[in-house]
């Protein structure tokens, strides 16, 4: 088989069934994946060549054409098909030959002949039939996708994983990229060579992702054309919080204190977006809006063990609904401090 080995890329024999292809797959790039390798180019190298050779085992018209010409069997099929019809090229001006023509029958034409036919046919792949300089050539990188995503403050905050419905561009299985078929244009892809397919992906989102954030899913963007496929970047979008504000590295709430803690002192317990809660000693008359700082309890930052800080700021809750007594009891706090 000529090429690159997909079968042991992944791990499992030729005749492997499709579970066995699908859970090598997860269990390869788990472990590859550029997340959980950060900075490890010969991860990310493997990594792609892992998800190569899923997109090829895991089409079974592609694996069907996979087995017979390798991995290269866009251009061996665009070969073969050259190949035929210089053969019929070869057939009509054998037929077409009269007494004393100088052409031979189909079965008499020399093969350097159409090897001049072939390098012709093949003059739009970039470079002549039977050469691997032509493929390496025409070998093109898939194109990066770019795909908005909403997360929660919480998602930012914890990192989570989310399934994600794309369309992702594909080689035509029916023209194989080529745009026209034996009778014409290629009706499954209207000549483009490409068709949009729908599929299901889950993501891992890190904790410390910010509004603009780009996250790159190494290989999951569109198929190249003998070469690698390109990348995803999810550009993250965080909505905002009814209780909290981001700024910068911190996360400010506003903490509701009742009156008389506030100028007795006591104690109130702060929300956090892991769900806990903290404690915060509140001394004795503290003025509405001061703000405590709690170290390290803000926002993660990507790829770092570094955090912000939380900004605790009073909100003095006043009482309602007071009994005659409490209002008698403010009139005597009012007449001692008219002020």
């Amino acid at each position: 088989m000529a090429g690159k080995d997909y079968y042991s890329i992944l791990g499992v024999p030729k005749g492997a069934p499709e579970k066995d292809i699908k859970a090598a797959y997860r269990k390869l790039a788990r472990k590859y994946h550029p997340d959980v390798n950060p900075g490890d180019k010969s991860a990310e190298s493997r990594f792609k060549e892992i998800n190569e050779a899923y997109e090829v085992l895991s089409d079974p018209d592609k694996r069907k054409k996979y087995d017979q010409y390798g991995s290269d069997f866009e251009n061996a099929e665009a070969y073969a098909r050259a190949r035929e019809q210089a053969r019929q090229q070869s057939s009509w001006f054998g037929r077409g030959a009269g007494a004393g023509s100088p052409y031979t029958t189909y079965e008499n034409v020399d093969m350097g002949d159409l090897n001049e036919v072939f390098e012709s046919l093949f003059k739009g792949f970039g470079g002549t039939a039977g050469t691997r300089t032509g493929s390496r050539r025409s070998a093109r990188r898939g194109e990066d996708i770019q795909h908005p995503l909403e997360i929660s403050l919480e998602e930012a905050f914890n990192g989570t994983r989310r399934v994600l419905d794309l369309q992702t561009e594909s080689v035509c299985p029916a023209c194989q990229g080529m745009g026209r078929v034996k009778n014409g244009l290629c009706g499954q892809c209207g000549g483009q060579g490409r068709i949009i397919k729908p599929r299901r992906l889950e993501v891992k989102i890190p904790a410390g992702v910010r509004d603009g954030s780009k996250v790159r899913i190494a290989g999951e963007g569109n198929p190249g054309s003998g070469g690698p496929n390109g990348d995803l970047y999810l550009v993250i979008k965080v909505a905002p919080h009814p209780l909290f504000k981001l700024e910068g590295d911190d996360l400010t709430v506003d903490v509701p204190v009742s009156l008389t803690t506030a100028v007795l002192g006591g104690e109130v317990q702060v929300p956090t977006l892991k769900g806990s809660k903290l404690a915060l000693k509140i001394p004795p008359e503290t003025q509405n809006g001061k703000v405590f700082r709690l170290a390290r309890q803000g926002m993660p930052r990507l790829n770092d063990t570094a955090r912000g800080d939380m900004l605790a700021r009073v909100s003095v809750v006043l009482p309602v609904n007071l009994t005659e007594k409490e209002r008698g009891l403010f009139e005597q706090f009012k007449a001692l401090r008219p002020n």
